[in-house]
Parts: structure tokens; sequence; C-alpha cells
């Protein structure tokens, strides 16, 4: 028998396998990283050893009583990594290509509402100001404005910010997959890092950004050009072939909320 006979034939299959199982034992390294969880991580590796020794030195009763916790460990495994597995399902659901597979209809329908207003106010060249809620509550700036607590549609972002529209002036703020309020005012940031060529409705974008974790999306009434604020930051001349991306990578939790049905607000 040659040594070629002894050659495990390895499939396509088999590759992508391994890759997958790769990719895992990484994140969950990059999450354990630096936590108790891999000093828990460290002890069970070592029971485990211990289980080795004692099976192979045929010990009855150590035998039987790794014999009991193994019919616990799954479930001691789950509760102990309980963060680290939460983080791991997060940052799988963030992915890019799961997202894609994964998005709602429901979802799917609110930023094409969104990215449909904000290009048609784009195109006219009508000053928008949209802010959405993230973690930080916004409700001190939503008791500023007008409440309206309607559906997200394309026909009532524009109708809002329509220049004889009393309620224009000012941010309309979206929570939770529906439009909270509208003529809501904005802390203008100070940053003298800012460009002076920048209007209110920038600098308003930032300054709620650098106060929360709102995500910002700005349409200029010069230019028509589409900025996006968040993290303190302001990226400008946004593609709106990419408006989708940005605001599903922002807002997958929050637009991913299957709100309860309201008629839209008239204006």
């Amino acid at each position: 028998m040659t040594l070629f006979n002894w050659v495990i034939p390895i499939r396509v299959v088999d590759l992508i396998e391994i890759g997958l199982v790769a990719y895992v034992l990484y994140k969950l390294y990059q999450l354990m990283r630096g936590t108790i969880a891999v000093q828990i991580f460290g002890g069970i590796i070592a029971l485990y050893i211990v289980q080795l020794l004692v099976t192979a030195a045929d010990m009855t009763i150590l035998k039987a009583l790794f014999g009991s916790i193994s019919e616990v460990f799954a479930l001691a495994v789950i509760i102990l990594f309980q963060p680290e597995i939460r983080r791991l399902l997060l940052l799988l659901g963030l992915n890019p290509l799961v997202r894609r597979f994964m998005r709602s209809s429901a979802q799917q329908e609110r930023i094409e509402e969104i990215v449909l207003a904000v290009n048609d106010l784009s195109t006219r060249k009508i000053g928008a100001l949209i802010a959405f809620e993230r973690s930080t509550g916004l409700r001190s700036y939503i008791e500023t404005g007008a409440s309206l607590q309607a559906q997200i549609t394309r026909d009532l972002l524009i109708t809002i910010f329509y220049s004889q529209n009393p309620l224009h002036d000012g941010a309309v703020i979206i929570r939770d997959a529906r439009i909270e309020a509208a003529r809501c005012i904005l802390p203008v940031s100070t940053n003298m890092k800012l460009s002076t060529k920048l209007g209110l409705r920038h600098r308003a974008a930032v300054g709620l950004t650098e106060l929360t974790d709102a995500f910002v999306i700005v349409v200029s009434e010069e230019t028509g050009k589409v900025s996006i604020a968040s993290n303190g930051e302001l990226k400008t001349d946004v593609s709106l072939s990419l408006l989708d991306e940005y605001i599903l990578e922002a807002l997958a939790p929050s637009l991913a909320t299957d709100a309860s049905p309201v008629p839209p607000a008239g204006v």
C-alpha cells in the first residue's frame, strides 16, 4: 500500500466547512479576547483534559461524576458565554450579506420610501433634515417639535419639507420605524473644524450626533447634495445609490421593528 492510498480526498464542501469553522472561531476569539470568558474557556479545556485522563485511567467514580457533568455541559456553556454568543449573533446579523437575505419586506419598504423622498428633495433642491433615533433617546428634541406619529412615506416627507409648509423649518425625527415629530430643534455644533461653507442644517446634524448616537440625513437647499452625519462626523456628497446601505447599516435594528399601523398624518 503506497502513501498515496492514505491521502484523504478533499471536496469543495470540506474547504467551505473549514473556512466557516475558522471564521466562527476567529470571531469568538475576537469577542472573548480581554474578557473573563478567556479564563472560563481555559477552565473548560482543563476539565476536558482531566476527563480524558480519568477515562484513560478507568477511574469509576470520577468517570461517573464527569458523565453527569457532560449531560448539562452544553447548557452550561450557553449560560456562561451568553454575552459573547449574543454579540457574535449580532455581528453575523449585521453582516451585509446576511442583511441582504434577511431584510424584511416592511423594512425594505420603509428604506425605499426614505430614499425616494431624499432623491426627490435633492432633485428639487429642497432643504431637509431627517434624524433617526438609535439607542440614545431623542425625546427632549422630539418635544421641541410638532408630534406626528405617522408612517414613513415618501409623500409625507416631501410635504413636510416643502418651503410653504409651516413644518419645514426644523428636523424630522424618526423613531421605531415611524415619523415621530417634525419642526424639531436640534443643537448646533460649534466644532471649528467644520467647513465655514456649511449651513445650519449641516451643523445641527453634526451637533445632534456629537451629543447622541443618532444618524442624520441632510439635503442641501443650495446644491441639492446629500450628506449624512454620525458619531460627530459629516460625510458630504453621498451617492443616492448607496444611501439605502448607509441607512440599513446604521438603523437595521430600529427599522426592522414592525410598528403598529398608523395612518399617515396630514400636514
